[in-house]
């Protein structure tokens, strides 16, 4: 199912409009950088919807593993941690501790007292 929400979650165009962006400058990024992250979306999508509808039947492995990584795709200077919840809080006395603000927004990089 993650596959199938790639739409909404947009890792695909975000990690191709990072790599072109590298590889090109910002004009390459904003023009074969986003048709790649939609052609890249569009597939990753298009891969979940046909895991879904077969998943009944065998064989039970992922499709597409040497076009697609198996698992969600993130830009390299991005991945989530942990949310910030009381659950992993070590600080009291502040009532918050560090960890991702609004991780389930596409796009939100923010972190409260990042210490890496």
């Amino acid at each position: 199912m993650a596959n199938s929400y790639e739409i909404v979650r947009t890792g695909e165009m975000r990690r191709s409009l990072e790599q072109s962006a590298l590889a090109g400058g910002g004009d390459f990024a904003y023009t074969t950088g986003f048709m790649h992250g939609v052609n890249r979306t569009l597939g990753r999508t298009g891969i979940g919807v046909y895991e879904m509808v077969t998943a009944p039947f065998p064989p039970y492995g992922p499709v597409c593993t040497d076009t697609f990584a198996p698992g969600p795709v993130y830009p390299d200077n991005y991945t989530p941690g942990v949310i910030a919840d009381s659950a992993f809080a070590t600080d009291t006395y502040l009532g918050y501790s560090g960890g991702d603000v609004l991780p389930f927004i596409p796009g939100v990089r923010f972190k409260v007292f990042e210490m890496h």
